[in-house]
């Protein structure tokens, strides 16, 4: 019998976001790493839930709210966004370029079934927020059936 609480999805969805990871970061690697590009690892990000929502908290510094998008679409969360480097300058002026620049975009599969007319976003010192609520169900009621 599974543990109370426990659900195999939850388990396959961080699965799969790892694997994608994982295949993002060795592509990058056969490109040559650095650059311009930033593979599927810009920005980094922390997802988790309380009873009510889930949370993302994506790592956006340098960029203001009106630099990034973001759209909720079933159970998907988007993040569109770019970075602009410096406009006088050009790779030759540079003696290390480690943080990247242009656009970026990321999707996040959800755990759960979301109200996508309720959610909300705020950035405070570089950190962006996304709050989604989740849909709650109702706990099923058990009614016993009496056999004739």
């Amino acid at each position: 019998m599974a543990p109370s609480g426990w659900d195999p999805y939850k388990d396959l969805l961080f699965l799969q976001e790892r694997m994608s990871r994982v295949f993002d970061e060795a592509l990058m690697q056969y490109r040559g790493g650095a650059g311009l590009s930033c593979g599927g690892t810009f920005p980094p990000v922390d997802i988790f839930e309380t009873e009510q929502e889930i949370i993302l908290k994506a790592e956006l510094p340098g960029l203001e709210i009106d630099d990034v998008s973001i759209e909720v679409k079933e159970n998907l969360i988007t993040l569109r966004g770019e970075r602009k480097a410096r406009q006088n300058l050009g790779e030759e002026n540079y003696h290390r370029m480690e943080r990247f620049y242009g656009a970026f975009e990321r999707v996040f599969s959800l755990p759960n079934e979301v109200k996508r007319e309720d959610v909300r976003a705020s950035m405070s010192n570089g950190v962006l927020e996304i709050a989604v609520a989740k849909v709650i169900e109702a706990p099923t009621r058990s009614v016993k059936i009496p056999v004739e």
